[in-house]
């Protein structure tokens, strides 16, 4: 299982999760349901208590990947597989994002 902070504008608003059977999670932190100033990420991912569930990385992280050349560049240089959509995600949204919404790797599970 490997885990990911989400940030939107430098704030943490949840946590995305792979599961070991390849299938994604998102949930929303509970006090950032609760505040009525913040605003879902997505559309697709509106600001709701339960926890979102995906065979396949959500579209909204999805999109956030590089394409073409540009993936495989970092593919090679992080030594990462090109179907490896989480370690892609973790290694290009965490500064190099486009939009608020940024993703780190939560460490030492």
């Amino acid at each position: 299982m490997r885990k990911a902070k989400v940030f939107f504008r430098n704030e943490e608003a949840g946590i995305l999760t792979q599961h070991d059977d390849g299938s994604f999670s998102f949930s929303y932190k509970d006090d950032w349901v609760t505040n009525n100033s913040k605003q879902s990420i997505s559309l697709t991912l509106p600001k709701v208590e339960k926890e979102f569930h995906s065979k396949y990385l959500f579209p909204f992280f999805y999109n956030m990947l590089p394409e073409g050349s540009n993936k495989q560049l970092v593919c090679k240089l992080n030594r990462i597989d090109q179907d490896d959509h989480f370690g892609l995600l973790m290694s290009t949204a965490k500064n190099d994002s486009i939009g608020a919404v940024t993703v780190r790797k939560i460490e030492n599970l």
